[in-house]
């Protein structure tokens, strides 16, 4: 998967500061929405676009993994975004 800028993005994850990159590899800036849901769920929302071979994968029944990096496994949610609004000159 990709990282993908998401809509309403108003925060920037970096690699946490003990990160260890020739050990682990590379860890990349993740754009987030940080928001409250439902006036009490504070929520982190990142977005990610499949490569071309992950989409042909999908389309094959393949499933999303979600990987934690942690020992314990905090509340998650897995969703598809809206589509991309293709913008077009009405002149």
């Amino acid at each position: 998967m990709e990282i993908a800028k998401i809509s309403g993005s108003n925060m920037v994850l970096a690699a946490p500061k003990d990160w260890n990159e020739e050990r682990n590899g590379e860890c990349f800036d993740l754009p987030i929405r940080a928001e409250v849901l439902n006036d009490s769920l504070p929520s982190l929302t990142s977005a990610w676009k499949p490569t071309a071979e992950e989409l042909a994968r999908l389309n094959a029944g393949a499933a999303v993994h979600l990987r934690i990096i942690s020992r314990t496994h905090p509340p998650v949610m897995l969703e598809v975004g809206e589509a991309p609004v293709r913008w077009e000159d009405p002149a």
